[in-house]
Order: structure tokens, then C-alpha cells, then sequence
């Protein structure tokens, strides 16, 4: 960016360009409280409302966070590394380990603090996914993930509810090696499976859910597991904080 383009950029965008880049640098290090409105008015000469604004871009871009009565925060969260491969591997599952496991390793705690186990009928994506007929019951398994206190994941499982009711599935603990395990008890042992990705800006539930600042958009992976033989016997939709994850896939060419 030349010279004269930053100046044409409005002043808090300069602002919150410098704050960042001295995030970055190190300058500001996590837990570091930032200047304040009144430190970056007098400094840069601008209005309360400029000030304001050049915080909650970095606010909104997840950099930051703001505690009432201290003032803003550059933020200490460690993003999740969300190994997409490694994580689905038999060898954890089907050694008692929940596949969450594979995010965060030994020494953080990724919690579930809400767990509602439902029976709904398959609308047509949950149908044709799960080669169901439409309006077929399906068992709905939602959980919220929770990682040093903040919010990071939303997800939904469904499956067929003939197949799950009255087992361990269809309860909102599922056991040693979670969900996968339980399948492969079932006879229905997943062994391939597909993600789509995309992303988009939060609904105003997803938002509360979350606790997601303005601005900032969720990260949507919705994953089919396949038996053998091909069957899907599982739609999983996940709603991620774009600020809490890194996607990481390892290919072999």
C-alpha cells in the first residue's frame, strides 16, 4: 500500500492497521491491555468515536477482547489446530478417545456444556444425505464445546433414529470412544468420511451461542461418515468461532 493510499484510508482504520501490526510485532504481547480512547485520542488527535472504532475493528477481527471497567485486552486465547485427518483415525476412537482429543491434546480441557438428544423428522438435505425417506425419524445429537471458558464449537449429528434408538448413541453420554465407537458396535463401523467447508456471518443464535463479537464469521464443516459398504450413517453440521480455529489437512500426493 503506497503512501497515498493510506491516507485516503478513513483515520480508524489507520489506527487499528498500527495497533495490529504492533499485535503482531509483539510489541503488544497476549494479556497486554492497549491504549484506551482517551490514550488514542490524545495521540492520534481524533474523536472519541474514531478511537472507539479503531478498537473494535481489532475487536471484531478476534485480536482483542474488552473487560468491563479495565479496559481492552490484546487476546490470550490459543486458537484450536483442528487436525481434519488425524482426527478421524480408528486408532483414536477405537481406543476409548473421543475424537475432540485430536484438537487440543493432553493439556486443555475441550468441555461439552450443553448436550440435548432429540428425535426430529428428516427435512430433505438430512434425507438425501442419509438416503432416508423424507420426513423419516432422525435422532439429533447437539452439544456446545467449550475451550478455557470460551465457546468454540457448535455441532449437531444426526442419524437414523431406527438404528440408534435405545442405545448409547440416542443418550447424551455415548461411552468411551464416543459416537464412532458406538457404531462400530452397531455393525456400522465408519471407515470413510466427507467434509465440506465453507463460511458465513453468524446468525443472532449462533451469535449468543458463540459469544461472537460483531463482525466475525463462523466457519461451517459439515461431515458424512460411510460405512464399508458405502452407507451413510451420520450428517455431522459444526459451527465454528472463525477466530478460535486453525483448519489444518495433511495430503499425500
Amino acid at each position: 500500500m503506497t503512501d497515498q493510499d493510506s491516507a485516503r484510508r478513513p483515520k480508524y482504520r489507520r489506527i487499528a492497521d498500527e495497533l495490529r501490526t504492533a499485535i503482531h510485532s509483539g510489541a503488544f504481547a497476549p494479556g497486554d491491555r492497549l491504549p484506551g480512547e482517551n490514550d488514542l485520542m490524545t495521540t492520534y488527535d481524533v474523536a472519541r468515536m474514531t478511537a472507539r472504532q479503531a478498537l473494535s475493528v481489532l475487536r471484531d477481527e478476534g485480536l482483542t477482547e474488552a473487560r468491563r471497567g479495565a479496559g481492552v485486552f490484546v487476546r490470550s486465547f490459543r486458537p484450536l489446530r483442528r487436525r481434519g485427518i488425524p482426527r478421524l483415525s480408528e486408532g483414536l476412537w477405537g481406543n476409548g478417545r473421543s475424537i475432540w482429543t485430536a484438537d487440543v491434546g493432553d493439556e486443555r480441557d475441550l468441555v461439552v456444556d450443553q448436550v440435548e438428544v432429540t428425535e426430529v423428522r428428516a427435512g430433505a438435505r438430512i434425507a438425501a444425505t442419509l438416503g432416508l425417506p423424507l420426513g423419516a425419524p432422525v435422532c439429533a445429537r447437539s452439544r456446545r464445546f467449550v475451550l478455557d471458558s470460551e465457546p468454540v464449537l457448535l455441532s449437531v449429528s444426526y442419524l437414523s433414529a431406527e438404528l440408534v434408538r435405545g442405545t448409547p448413541v440416542a443418550e447424551p453420554d455415548t461411552g468411551p470412544g464416543g459416537l464412532y465407537a458406538r457404531l462400530a458396535e452397531l455393525g456400522q463401523r465408519p471407515v470413510r468420511f466427507r467434509e465440506e467447508i465453507r463460511c458465513r456471518m453468524p446468525t443472532a443464535e449462533e451469535s449468543d451461542r458463540l459469544g461472537l463479537g460483531s463482525g466475525t464469521p463462523v466457519i461451517l464443516i459439515g461431515r458424512t461418515a460411510f460405512t464399508g459398504p458405502g452407507v451413510a450413517v451420520e450428517l455431522n453440521e459444526m459451527t465454528l468461532d472463525s477466530s478460535a480455529y486453525v483448519l489444518e489437512y495433511d495430503f499425500e500426493g
